[in-house]
């Protein structure tokens, strides 16, 4: 903030400035100017002569009855089972503490338990814009395997000066969803605040693979407060995400959430369903890779470390098929120390030099030899240099 006070000052100074009568524009002007001075887009200042005393807070959610809660929270969470049992859930506002334990059997016996037995799930946060911070702990504490508490946040909250530890909750309703299940998560460039702090704390746990767009970028709580007596207001975050599983003090806010998988957020759950195919198909791939070791390659005393690389390697981020034949050539080739072993993906026309079963196809006929002398010594020369 030290540059800022000279910026605002320079500001009161300006001709130019103190000459814009539209006060739009000059809303517009001043937005940029404190954009760029602190470098935080999330700044913005808005001219709004409609609004006569300083702006509400949305009613609380606690205030309404159980039943318009549950009306409430079913526009906001929608869930499905899709083909190949993947398991799809929405969320486009994620509800606070004192709601979803109001709600929590309801969620748990009609949602969850439905997501329970599917092989793999899809957490659709494209739509959601915000949130409370107090539901963080839910989302992650139902993909966090096994009841041990595990620290995935700090919150710093700036009127009160206090921070806050957030941790997975020791024990949930229902059960957890297995660890060796996969989760995709889909973010776009609309995700943002609570969303874009469960994708961050989700991937950094390597607990889910983030597919679409760079997240928002935006901040936890924003508060809009007016500037002085005028109808000019600042909207400013109050409060951060500090994120220990960041590492470095780094966090999404400001920059955003980078996807493990870049794609247009209209086309992420079908290159999430794609990815999970893939990951599906990852055990067999691995089996038979083993079973033509076994059977096949001539440095038999390298066998049985390979087969242990295989089995022991660590397969959490592989997301297409490049991605897998990078990963086996480069550990398959270190463990044998033999360039020649080589795996590839053969395209849709190509044909392995061994078909997977059946037998060995005979040679192709060979061409006949030409009567024409020329041509006989043609086929030499094309054979032979002497």
């Amino acid at each position: 903030l030290m540059g800022m006070q000279a910026a605002i000052e320079q500001a009161m100074k300006s001709h130019e400035i103190l000459g814009i009568s539209d006060p739009q524009t000059l809303a517009h002007v001043l937005t940029a100017g404190v954009q760029s001075s602190l470098n935080d887009p999330r700044l913005f200042i808005s001219y709004e002569p409609s609004t006569l005393e300083a702006p509400q807070q949305a009613p609380t959610l606690t205030n309404l009855t159980w039943e318009e809660l549950l009306a409430q929270i079913q526009k906001s969470i929608r869930h499905e089972v899709l083909e190949s049992n993947v398991g799809y859930l929405r969320v486009d506002d994620l509800p606070g503490q004192e709601v979803l334990s109001e709600l929590e059997e309801f969620l748990v016996s009609h949602v969850w338990e439905q997501l329970m037995g599917t092989s793999s799930l899809v957490l659709d946060l494209r739509h959601c814009a915000g949130g409370h911070v107090s539901g963080i702990p839910y989302i992650i504490s139902y993909l966090h395997p096994g009841n041990t508490v595990m620290h995935v946040d700090t919150i710093y909250d700036r009127p009160s000066n206090t921070t806050t530890e957030i941790w997975t909750l020791p024990k949930v309703l229902g059960e957890r969803y297995s660890a060796d299940k996969d989760v995709v998560i889909l973010t776009s460039g609309h995700t943002g605040g609570v969303a874009e702090d469960i994708a961050y704390i989700l991937k950094q746990m390597r607990r889910a693979i983030v597919v679409g767009e760079r997240t928002e970028g935006g901040a936890l709580d924003l508060q809009k407060l007016r500037i002085g007596q005028s109808n000019f207001f600042l909207t400013v975050p109050v409060s951060r995400s500090l994120g220990p599983l960041g590492g470095g003090g780094q966090t999404w806010e400001g920059s955003g959430v980078l996807p493990c998988v870049g794609t247009p957020a209209e086309q992420a759950l079908e290159k999430a369903l794609a990815i999970l195919t893939l990951r599906r198909a990852l055990p067999g791939v691995v089996l038979r890779l083993q079973e033509a070791l076994q059977d096949y390659y001539t440095l038999v005393d390298r066998v049985p470390g390979l087969l242990h690389h295989l089995a022991s390697m660590d397969y959490s981020a592989v997301v297409s098929e490049e991605d897998l034949v990078t990963k086996l050539n480069a550990g398959l080739q270190a463990v044998s120390e033999d360039p020649r072993l080589l795996v590839r993906v053969t395209g849709p026309r190509e044909t392995s030099s061994r078909p997977e079963t059946g037998p060995i196809d005979p040679p192709a006929a060979t061409p006949e030899v030409p009567k024409d002398e020329d041509a006989r010594r043609a086929l030499v020369d094309s054979v032979f240099q002497v």
